[in-house]
């Protein structure tokens, strides 16, 4: 039996961005499973199997696409909480943001992002741009070994 398409993780809290991203990975008909955080502290949970996600599956998602700007604990201390844990540093986190701060930009490869992608403002820009992230990080990145189904 083979065992299912890794997860990738979003991070988002704005309901509009979250259905674009959606779309966008559907209609390239990426058969991952996708799950969606509605702040950085939910992404939090998910990954360290608190709260709602306690009884999740184990392993770690192949990628996390991290928004920037979100309540409760915003995506550059998710990012930092993330690459600074033995057990979760190995995941591929993109920042998918609409700030061109050059500051934002800085801490966040400062912090350990791996790619920082700026939303496109038109819609179809959007779905290209996140159809061309699930593509690359769910068919095309080889993940370290022994990175995928552990989790802390």
């Amino acid at each position: 039996m083979s065992s299912p398409l890794p997860i990738i993780l979003i991070a988002e809290d704005s309901p509009l961005d979250v259905e674009m991203t959606l779309t966008a990975l559907a209609e390239h008909h990426l058969a991952n499973e996708v799950v969606v955080a509605a702040d950085g502290e939910e992404a939090l949970d998910y990954l360290y199997h608190r709260g709602k996600f306690q009884e999740r599956p184990p392993g770690n998602p192949i990628v996390v696409l991290l928004d920037l700007k979100m309540p409760k604990v915003d995506g550059l201390e998710v990012l930092r909480v993330v690459k600074q844990d033995p057990g979760l540093r190995m995941i591929p986190v993109v920042m998918l943001t609409s700030s061109r701060e050059e500051q934002d930009l800085v801490r966040s490869y400062q912090l350990g992002a791996n790619a920082y992608v700026v939303k496109p403002v038109g819609f179809p820009e959007f779905v290209d741009a996140v159809k061309q992230l699930g593509v690359f990080w769910a068919m095309h990145n080889e993940p370290p070994p022994g990175t995928q189904g552990r989790s802390p």
